[in-house]
């Protein structure tokens, strides 16, 4: 069953962010809007778009979650992979699982080390031109 709803997500989530499916969708709403003389631009008339609409934005809400989450779980372990195989350090494997805060600090741990590392840099480049 997993398997099988993972790969409707793909599909409608791939379709979903095809321009074909946006234009069927803005010609749904032509449709819709010009039938709208038709049926006295009654109450009926607007339900029909207002349920159709709520029932795929209820569902694709859903479907697309899936779908982000699988890739978001895909790359932090492509991320863990590349640090665990390089000069990386270890211990920002498994962030990802740390508090809000505990993450903004292991952000701004970064942001330190790499002002160091430009401040270096600086410090030897213009040692070179001297």
């Amino acid at each position: 069953m997993k398997r099988a709803f993972t790969s409707i997500a793909n599909n409608v989530a791939r379709a979903a962010g095809m321009p074909s499916t946006f234009l069927l969708c803005c010609g749904t709403i032509l449709v819709w809007a010009a039938t709208g003389p038709l049926m006295g631009f009654s109450d009926t008339w607007q339900l029909i778009i207002n349920t159709g609409t709520t029932i795929v934005t209820f569902l694709m809400v859903f479907l697309i979650q899936n779908t982000q989450n699988r890739d978001g779980a895909a790359i932090q372990a492509k991320l863990d992979e590349l640090i665990r195989v390089s000069e990386g350090r270890n211990r920002f494997i498994g962030i990802e699982h740390l508090t809000a805060e505990e993450v903004e600090k292991f952000r701004k741990l970064c942001e330190s080390a790499a002002e160091k590392a430009e401040q270096a840099a600086e410090v030897v480049e213009h040692g070179a031109r001297h």
